[in-house]
Parts: C-alpha cells; structure tokens; sequence
C-alpha cells in the first residue's frame, strides 16, 4: 500500500467567486502515474460550526432553510463560518442567537468532519449546545428561518423524512447522542 502522497507538479486556480475556489492539481503517484484532479478548495480561515442545541435533555433544534443545491427547503443543525478573532465556540454561541433566537451556557467540541474530503477540502466543527436561554442577534439569512426541536428518540422517523439528509446533521446528531449518554451516566 503506498504511503508516500502524490507530488504535486502544478496547481492551478480555475475560478473564485466569493464562496468558492477550484483548483485544478497536476499529480504525480509514487508509482509514476500521472492525473490530474480538481478540487474545492475552501476559502474559509476562520473556521466552520455546527451545533447540536440541546433545549432540555432529549430535544434538540433543527432549523429548516433553503438548500440551493437542491432547489428546497431543508432541515438541518444550525452552522455557519467563524468571523475573524472569534472562537469556534464564539461562533458557535453567536450562530445560535443568530439561527435559532438562544445562546448557550455550555458549548463542548465533539470533532471535525469532511465531506467528499477527494474533491474538497471543507471541514466544519461539530459541538453540542448545553444550556440554553433566550438570546437574539440579527443574522445575514435572507429570510428568517424556522426553528423546529426534535426528540433524540425520533432520530428514525427525522431520518425517514425526504427533507432531512445532511450527512454531518446526521453524523452531528449521532455523535452528540453517545456523547450525551456517556455524559448522563457519569
């Protein structure tokens, strides 16, 4: 198995726009093979959130927004990007207020996650909210979202629904329940 990366040959950058980067990678494997990749490099420095914001100890919240991927609306767990100076769990506390109208007491890391880490380099932070008060800040959504709690006993039937699929709301809200349950226990 080979262990030793690629050798980058060249990288070139074949579009920006505000959000986005694409890259196109000249490779070299250890074996001389040759390809070229492309790639979503992201253009985020401050770092990414996501939260699972636990309202009592069995409910959380959702918040239901449009996806332009898929042209709908969607659930899913409140995120969004870090500004500058701030903490992830600063971003995290203010995306609340912003998203769902609460901050939180108690903020705690569960881990970092990719998506189709083959062409993007996207990461986000997973964390669950402990704690919550009411709290508002004003967002930059373009239209005010809808916050939904859910039963972390329901996670089959939120799974069942066509209009929840986010692979790191899922992964989030797994993780945040083993976390919990270890957590309740001790």
């Amino acid at each position: 198995m080979p262990t030793t990366p690629p050798v980058i040959l060249e990288c070139n950058e074949l579009t920006r726009s505000r959000l986005f980067c694409v890259e196109s990678l000249e490779l070299e494997f250890s074996n001389g093979t040759q390809r070229t990749f492309e790639r979503l490099k992201s253009t985020d420095t401050n770092g990414a959130v996501m939260m699972v914001a636990m309202q009592d100890s069995e409910h959380f919240l959702l918040v239901r927004e449009y996806a332009a991927g898929f042209e709908r609306y969607l659930l899913g767990l409140p995120k969004g990007s870090a500004d500058p100076g701030e903490t992830l769990e600063q971003a995290a506390n203010r995306e609340l207020q912003e998203e769902c109208g609460v901050g939180a007491r108690r903020i705690t890391r569960l881990t970092n996650v990719s998506v189709a880490p083959n062409y993007m380099s996207h990461q986000i932070t997973l964390l669950v909210a402990e704690d919550l008060y009411p709290a508002q800040l004003p967002g930059d959504e373009p239209e005010p979202l809808e916050v939904v709690p859910w039963a972390l006993s329901e996670l089959p039937q939120l799974l069942a629904r066509d209009d929840f699929h986010e692979a790191r709301s899922i992964a989030a809200l797994y993780m945040a329940r083993d976390y919990l349950q270890r957590h309740a226990s001790s």
